[in-house]
């Protein structure tokens, strides 16, 4: 993720990974088991940071304009 990205940029992969997010936790609840789990986790902890990720940048974009 380097690349530069355009504010709209950000604001569209925002919410695809937040839409990522609220179907890995849908999908989670409705299987069970420790493998099943400890996979939904570790792909939903790389969503959460992507996510984390995209936010950070989105308000340093915000700062410079300001």
């Amino acid at each position: 993720m380097d690349e530069e990205l355009n504010r709209d940029e950000l604001e569209r992969r925002i919410a695809d990974v937040s839409e990522n997010l609220r179907t890995l936790i849908e999908q989670a609840a409705a299987y069970s088991g420790a493998a099943d789990e400890e996979l939904y986790n570790d792909r939903i902890e790389e969503q959460q940071a992507q996510y984390d990720e995209l936010i950070k940048r989105r308000d340093e974009l915000d700062d410079k304009r300001n």
